[in-house]
């Protein structure tokens, strides 16, 4: 996300320029959260992630209808990016 001197911020705490995106700075809530996944430990949530998806989607045998289906996907989309702010 772009910061207030426009260079955009990793989870890693790097920062690159990138005029092609323009976002507003994070507010304190956001701040917080980024604050508290980076505690917690990005690739072990990620993993968490990937596990509660798999295990939901190959180790159930519950139908799973397109709200549960959107859900994974969710999840998958949540994990995905939060491995491209890990690699920038």
């Amino acid at each position: 996300m772009r910061n207030p001197n426009g260079q955009v911020a990793c989870l890693k705490g790097e920062n690159h320029p990138n005029p092609s995106m323009d976002f507003k700075p994070l507010n304190s809530s956001e701040v917080e959260f980024m604050h508290k996944i980076k505690f917690q430990g990005i690739d072990e949530l990620i993993d968490s992630l990937k596990m509660v998806h798999d295990f939901a989607l190959y180790h159930t045998d519950l139908s799973l209808d397109t709200t549960e289906k959107m859900a994974l996907f969710n999840l998958k989309i949540l994990w995905e990016s939060l491995e491209k702010l890990v690699k920038c």
